[in-house]
């Protein structure tokens, strides 16, 4: 039997190495309020309809 390839992992201190080092390079973090997706939606509600002959 082969074993599954194992998926990458990150750990919490790879994470932040690799934000210091965004950072350090001119990057810049836009920090989000809790709940939301920071995300502007132009096309509005995405409502599907699933009554037929309509």
């Amino acid at each position: 039997m082969s074993k599954k390839p194992q998926k990458p992992t990150l750990t919490s201190a790879e994470i932040e190495e690799q934000t210091a080092a965004f950072i350090k390079s001119g990057g810049s973090v836009e920090y989000v309020d809790k709940g939301k997706s920071g995300q502007f939606s132009t096309t509005g509600t995405k409502q599907i309809n699933l009554k037929s002959g309509q």
